[in-house]
């Protein structure tokens, strides 16, 4: 039987984690995916290295469990000048909506782990040593061409087309998109090693002018360094045996490593205009491409796929109209570009270009950690933008809940006794979640088949003591989280499948928000 389809629903060039993290959300709502890979297999060079709380509750999403792939939970981020001492010091310790801020891990585990969850799933394929050539979008679909390892070339209708295939994107190049403003490119030595003495346990950024140096832990034993390259030096140079011995004698001697990886990288700042153009859409770093001082490179790559998914699902099987695919633009492009920011903002604190820059930068640094408001906004991530839209697939206006924002997580309690993270009450579905008094009681005959034809399910969190009503659809909120703040309880919410806040409002006007909310899936508008 021929492995390659002729015509499936999404076509995803790449399969990278990004393009892995689509095709298994894609196949979670049985959707039919094609991820195509140019390499026969998943490259073992380490690549990205960190993960927040955000990523890894998309991993969550995604189905993977705690023990998919191995990882390190990161206690804190700490800034070192040579000339001032210690200046900055991110609080990472504990956890957000249920995971670790920020943990390390090793690329390849978790591509492998993302592939065998997509893999899991009936409607998805995947292959390796396939080329994506061209494609043509015609009216209702996108044909590619595609160049099989024997040579052969053979064409592939989809639905729609995702380019995930990386910085050097060649979809983004044929739809005519390119990175917008300066590259910010800088060259970076990384060097990955195992069998390090010590019991470093952290992220550490040594912010010397003379030649600034982040290094971290991660899993299996592994240390990375990141040494950034002066004027006049060469990849070449740089990767000798006798510089990585100079480079790392402040540690260990180096005929005691073991190096996995040595490698000059360029580092970049960009992003694209548009993230779509027709029925094609660009992902991860075919989009944009974030610098790695904030850890947020693969992060935002997740982001896209967890909030491109749901919408390519929801419109291929009928239940939304193509409309709400322009929302993927609205709602990512301004955020990711606002990680990219944060991520050139944390280089320049990084890497001084003099000593004196060094002490006024390091210097003014430190003496705001002395005003405790400043310190806990510094010390707590208050700086980094939260996963929340000024526009886009949601109701305008505001009532108790930020629409446009995530729904937090906790444990809570099913009425079966069992005791799990809210989302997994949420599951797959687009949710009509009530608090405290059950909303989908409040719903005539006619919405609530409306509603469960859309792909609708029903979630209700009540308050922690109190009688469960034996529905498997109630849930006892264990950590008071979930109730929204200030809001009476009586509370209803329309929360996306990436725990996106749709709609919110009293559960006496369920009927009106989920008519409402309908209407935006629908594309007629919020009348």
């Amino acid at each position: 039987m021929d492995p390659l389809p002729t015509e499936v629903d999404v076509l995803v060039i790449g399969h990278g984690p990004v393009g892995a993290a689509l095709a298994a959300l894609l196949g979670r709502y049985g959707t039919r995916v094609l991820v195509i890979d140019k390499a026969a297999d998943i490259l073992m060079a380490p690549r990205a290295i960190a993960l927040d709380n955000e990523a890894l509750r998309i991993l969550q999403m995604i189905g993977l469990a705690e023990d998919a792939f191995e990882k390190i939970a990161i206690p804190q981020v700490r800034m070192h000048c040579p000339l001032v001492g210690e200046f900055g010091r991110v609080n990472t310790s504990g956890s957000i909506d249920g995971h670790p801020k920020l943990v390390t891990f090793y690329q390849p585990d978790l591509e492998r782990a993302l592939r065998e969850q997509a893999a899991s799933h009936p409607s998805v394929t995947a292959l390796g040593s396939i080329e994506w050539l061209d494609h043509e979008q015609q009216a209702g679909q996108v044909i590619a061409r595609l160049r099989l390892a024997d040579g052969q070339v053979r064409s592939v209708r989809a639905k729609y087309l995702v380019g995930a295939d990386g910085a050097g994107s060649s979809v983004r190049k044929a739809i005519g998109e390119d990175f917008d403003g300066k590259t910010y490119a800088e060259d970076w030595l990384i060097i990955d090693a195992r069998n390090v003495p010590g019991d470093f346990d952290h992220v550490e950024f040594i912010c010397d002018p003379r030649r600034p140096t982040p290094h971290m832990v991660a899993p299996g034993g592994r240390i990375r360094w990141e040494f950034m390259l002066r004027p006049g030096e060469t990849r070449e140079d740089m990767e000798k045996d006798e510089t990585i011995a100079r480079l790392l004698a402040p540690w260990a001697a180096s005929d005691s490593l073991k190096i996995e990886r040595k490698a000059v990288y360029r580092f970049h700042a960009r992003s694209c205009q548009h993230y779509s153009k027709g029925r094609v859409f660009l992902i991860g770093d075919a989009a944009h491409i974030t610098p790695p001082f904030v850890g947020q490179g693969l992060v935002a790559g997740l982001r896209d796929a967890a909030n491109l998914a749901w919408k390519l699902a929801w419109v291929v099987s009928g239940r939304a109209s193509p409309g709400i695919l322009d929302s993927y633009d609205h709602e990512r492009r301004p955020h990711a570009t606002k990680m990219i920011a944060l991520a050139k903002l944390m280089g320049q604190l990084v890497m001084p270009r003099n000593r004196a820059m060094a002490f006024l930068v390091h210097g003014s640094m430190k003496l705001l950690r002395l005003v405790p408001a400043l310190r806990r906004l510094l010390d707590e991530l208050g700086v980094k933008p939260k996963n929340e839209f000024d526009a886009g697939l949601f109701a305008p206006g505001r009532a108790s809940m930020r629409r446009g924002g995530q729904l937090p997580q906790g444990l809570v309690r099913s009425a079966a006794g069992e005791i799990l993270l809210s989302d997994e009450a949420l599951g797959d579905s687009l949710n009509l979640v009530s608090f405290g008094v059950d909303g989908a009681t409040r719903l005539s005959d006619e919405t609530g088949r409306r509603w469960t034809s859309r792909g609708g399910g029903f979630v209700h969190f009540r308050l922690r003591g109190s009688q469960s009503p034996g529905s498997p659809d109630s849930f006892e909120d264990l950590d008071n989280r979930l109730i929204p703040g200030g809001a009476p309880c009586g509370w209803c919410a329309v929360v996306r499948p990436d725990r996106t806040i749709l709609h919110d409002g009293p559960v006496a006007d369920a009927e009106r928000i989920v008519g409402e909310s309908l209407a935006l899936l629908e594309g007629t508008g919020i009348s």
